[in-house]
């Protein structure tokens, strides 16, 4: 069984009402990312990082899987898929899909600040005094900026192994994800869906960039992919 790789970002989940990270001013939500996400953000103001989280939070809890998290899990009856994602929503897995690494943690988790491998489920608001079982404030589970990406080498192993690659609402321009993309094998098809693509043909020895939306671009793949599977 061929084995697809997913590498999915942010544009996958922006059609299903999931704000982008951040705007191009570098704001988000009005605010400095630096701010709501480093690890100095939160020393400095831990109630103002833990209240940008719960309304992402909350807004997340609203929002439902599209077309495009759908598609992806279709492949699953003929391939072994993967997916990779920067998206640190559970959208790929309200849409049933069985195989995902969240490169940049996950929004629905919190963790201990002293112990990072005390993760606890997490669905509702999180605020100063919330304790691990340790005793210590509880903060998301989030990789922030100046911190390490602990399943990037995972992510690494799980690329090198891809007969098929999707990159799916991602500019490919942040590091290190999208160092991704080298880690495949150089002779693989790649797929591009982006409406505004930031890679050509001329990229890739076998890349073919889809230039549409996630909810049009990646139905439209998986149906070729089947249809040539089946």
């Amino acid at each position: 069984m061929k084995k697809i790789v997913a590498l999915t970002g942010a544009g996958i989940s922006a059609e299903s009402g999931i704000k982008t990270f951040r705007d191009a001013d570098g704001l988000w939500e009005g605010h400095d990312v630096m701010e709501v996400a480093s690890p100095q953000g939160f020393v400095h103001n831990p109630e103002l990082v833990l209240d940008f989280y719960n309304q992402r939070r909350r807004q997340l809890l609203t929002v439902s899987p599209n077309k495009a998290h759908e598609a992806l899990v279709s492949l699953e009856e003929y391939f072994e898929v993967s997916i990779i994602t920067q998206n640190v929503d559970d959208l790929h897995e309200r849409a049933r899909s069985n195989n995902v690494l969240h490169l940049h943690g996950e929004l629905l988790k919190v963790r201990c600040t002293k112990n990072q491998n005390m993760v606890l489920d997490w669905c509702t608001d999180l605020n100063l005094g919330h304790l691990s079982e340790d005793g210590h404030q509880l903060r998301p589970h989030i990789v922030w900026f100046g911190e390490q990406v602990p399943l990037l080498e995972k992510a690494i192993e799980i690329t090198a192994m891809a007969n098929i690659l999707i990159i799916i609402g991602t500019s490919m321009q942040v590091y290190p994800a999208a160092g991704l993309i080298h880690e495949a094998a150089h002779d693989i098809p790649i797929y591009f869906i982006d409406p505004k693509p930031s890679v050509t043909q001329k990229d890739f020895e076998k890349l073919t960039v889809i230039a549409e939306s996630a909810t049009v671009g990646v139905p439209t793949l998986v149906a070729d992919l089947l249809d040539r599977a089946t």
